[in-house]
């Protein structure tokens, strides 16, 4: 679907902090049924844009596979990564049902659990290896 190019990742700059917090999700559908293709995978993508726009998340990469979802982007600090999965999974489930009347079939568009994993610009065990060289100094 929209696969995005990484960029030179800028940090996001508040009056407060400075920050780099990206976060990986994977949505799935109810009973993992792979009903994200054609049109209603069209549908999503310019859900979760508007989404991105609204919030001013920036997008990194987005996959949308018949059975799953993988959503990846660089958020503010105020926003915790279970409010954007509720967001998301809320519109969409919302829209698409509306727009779509065959997924009113499902008892629910998605299942109750995601996945997020976070990123930054470098990777954990740098992050270890430079608090732990912080003992000698």
């Amino acid at each position: 679907m929209a696969k995005l190019a990484p960029t030179h990742q800028e940090y996001r700059r508040t009056e407060n902090s400075v920050s780099s917090i990206n976060y990986h999700f994977v949505f799935v559908p109810k009973r993992r049924r792979p009903i994200l293709v054609n049109d209603v995978a069209r549908r999503l993508q310019e859900i979760i844009f508007g989404l991105v726009t609204e919030h001013n998340w920036k997008l990194i990469a987005l996959e949308i596979m018949p059975d799953h979802v993988h959503f990846f982007i660089n958020a503010p600090t105020d926003e915790a990564p279970s409010q954007i999965a509720k967001w998301v999974k809320g519109r969409a489930a919302s829209m698409l049902r509306k727009e779509f009347p065959e997924l009113k079939k499902l008892p629910n568009l998605w299942t109750p659990t995601y996945f997020v994993a976070t990123t930054g610009q470098v990777s954990t065990e740098v992050v270890k290896r430079y608090i732990e060289n912080q003992r000698g100094k």
